[in-house]
């Protein structure tokens, strides 16, 4: 018996290690045996189209418009779940909305991969191997304060990067585009946008959707899906709801500035239940103050919104007519200026004040600019309508050459070059020590002090104490000055010659107020007997150069559901913006 125990027990062993030997070699042996396709691979797609609308609302929520066209790989597994990464928890589930090819997906849930995230069940519209779908989703409310913008505190931040997937699962490019539709009422010289990520158009396009919200548009034909792309844009914060904004954190420890904060609110808010009347009819007046202060404003913003975009470096080479059209300055001092530079380059000359009227040299002087060339044209014509709608043209295209010249390079760094030549201008002039070298001074860099906005004060104070000797031009500018300087006095008998210094003769010259008087009032005059009001002139020319965007539709179609809002750090999936936790799982399991 007990000899025979080992071999009971052998025998019992055996098929044990048999049967796992044979599950080993099944295992192995399994994809040899199984027909091609049998054992489906991983999620396997590309995405070659996207498009996300982000709608910022006036209560502070935003709502999601996405759409992809996915492309699934043959032989990888069918894409039955679609993860979507939101900003945070706080939106509601119940609302979303999401069809493949027109038909509904009927199961959204919590996403289990995705933090802040949802999930779509595709289910019998999952996309096949081979095939390809196109994908919808509508997020009707997603909540989150908004904050103040780093550089104006009366303005509000908004950021978004959309969706992204894992790059395990997605390959190729996408055709992506995003844009933002602002809150209602935002005027169109109000908004900014911030820079764009590499690769997509900057400046965006802007335009107006059906609804009248300010949109701008980013695209990029060939982005990688598989990273993250903030894009951003400010507005003014009176167009969302404040109570859903969220103030800049208070520095700790100060508990006095609260409690006073909270008994100035307490007073205002005891102003309020016994003046409401008043307070409405203030804020009332106040924003009718404000719309026709901006749309004043706006009509003087001539400069398109792309200079605006920064590069890198600084411009140098532009004259100073062009140096004043990128610091906008008003069109009736750029027209002096370029009034100046033709009489001063022997060009033209003035027949009368007031009315302007101009007398043109023939044959035109060489190194004339294209500007004063257009300049000359205009004051060729005698209609005054004729003349201000090709001035209106003149400086249309000065503009456009100005913006052309400018691509590829910082505008703050090139202003800042600008006004430090102006400054220098204005130090060689003011420290000269003798009326003639001031004067000699003044005629070589007279179109640059012009740049100065306190123009009109530093030239009474640098010229009213003495007096000026005229450039050589000046008689082709005042039609009253004497276009010949006095010769040297002939000798008489018995009277004594006055002693003249050297070979000169006697220089023309005028008392230094009547001088500045006449600068200043050169640009004054140009305005009210040229071009009539600069307002309504400048509006002519930023209707052209800076125009209302036109009313365009989505490209991703109307939004029909729910309110649109804002949030000031809006990560879908990962983000590199403060205040988001976002992990991202990509667009399938």
């Amino acid at each position: 018996m007990l000899r025979g125990f080992p071999l009971k027990k052998s025998f019992i062993l055996l098929p044990a290690v048999l049967a796992a030997m044979l599950a080993v070699l099944l295992v192995l042996l399994l994809p040899a045996l199984l027909p091609a396709g049998a054992l489906a691979q991983g999620y396997s797609f590309s995405v070659p189209e996207s498009t996300v609308d982000i709608f910022w609302n006036s209560d502070g929520s935003q709502s999601l418009l996405y759409e992809w066209v996915f492309r699934n790989q043959a032989g990888a597994a069918p894409i039955d779940f679609i993860d979507i990464g939101l900003p945070n928890d706080d939106f509601d589930l119940g609302s979303i909305t999401a069809d493949v090819d027109g038909q509904p997906v009927d199961e959204i849930e919590i996403s289990p991969y995705v933090k802040h995230g949802v999930a779509l069940g595709l289910g019998n519209n999952a996309i096949q191997p081979g095939a390809t779908g196109r994908v919808r989703a509508v997020i009707p409310v997603v909540q989150q304060p908004l904050y103040p913008d780093d550089e104006n505190l009366d303005y509000l931040s908004a950021q978004f990067a959309p969706t992204f997937f894992d790059p395990q699962f997605v390959s190729g490019q996408t055709d992506l585009t995003v844009i933002f539709h602002l809150p209602p009422g935002v005027q169109t010289e109000e908004p900014r946008f911030h820079s764009a990520p590499s690769g997509f158009s900057d400046p965006p396009e802007s335009a107006m959707d059906e609804e009248g919200r300010i949109v701008y548009i980013w695209r990029n034909p060939a982005a990688q899906l598989t990273k993250s792309h903030v894009f951003g844009a400010s507005f003014p914060a009176a167009y969302v709801s404040q109570p859903v904004v969220a103030p800049p954190p208070a520095a700790s420890g100060d508990f006095e500035a609260l409690g006073a904060g909270e008994a100035a609110f307490g007073f205002i808010g005891a102003c309020f239940s016994f003046l409401p009347f008043l307070f409405c009819s203030g804020i009332i007046g106040l924003l009718i103050w404000a719309g026709l202060r901006s749309g004043k404003s706006r009509k003087l913003q001539y400069l398109p919104p792309k200079v605006a975009i920064e590069g890198h470096g600084i411009k140098r080479g532009l004259t100073a007519v062009e140096a004043a059209i990128l610091m906008e300055q008003p069109v009736d001092k750029i027209l002096t200026m370029t009034l100046f530079s033709t009489i001063k380059k022997g060009a033209a000359s003035v027949k009368s004040r007031d009315p302007l009227a101009l007398q043109v040299s023939t044959p035109q002087p060489e190194g004339l600019q294209a500007y004063e060339v257009d300049f000359l044209h205009a004051f060729a014509l005698k209609g005054k309508t004729e003349r201000r709608k090709k001035l209106q043209d003149m400086v249309v295209s000065l503009v456009k050459g100005v913006s052309e010249k400018m691509k590829g390079f910082s505008r703050k760094e090139t202003e800042a070059y600008y006004r430090d030549i102006v400054e220098r201008a204005w130090v060689q002039v003011e420290t000269a020590e003798t009326p003639e070298v001031k004067s000699a001074k003044y005629d070589e860099v007279m179109e640059w002090t012009m740049l100065d906005r306190q123009f009109d004060d530093r030239t009474r104070r640098t010229f009213s104490g003495g007096p000026v000797f005229v450039p050589v031009w000046w008689p082709r500018y005042d039609p009253g000055f004497p276009r010949t300087a006095p010769t040297t006095p002939k000798p008489v008998p018995g009277v004594p010659v006055p002693a003249v210094k050297g070979s000169q003769t006697a220089l023309p010259h005028l008392p230094g107020s009547d001088f500045a008087a006449s600068m200043v009032n050169s640009v004054q005059g140009f305005s009210a007997g040229v071009i009539g009001s600069v307002t309504d002139f400048t509006g002519g020319i930023t209707n052209r150069t800076n125009p209302v965007p036109k009313a365009v539709s989505s490209s991703s179609g109307k939004w029909k559901g729910g309110s649109s809002g804002g949030t000031s750090c809006a990560c879908a999936c990962a983000c590199a913006c403060a205040g988001c936790a976002c992990a991202c799982a990509g667009g399938g399991r």
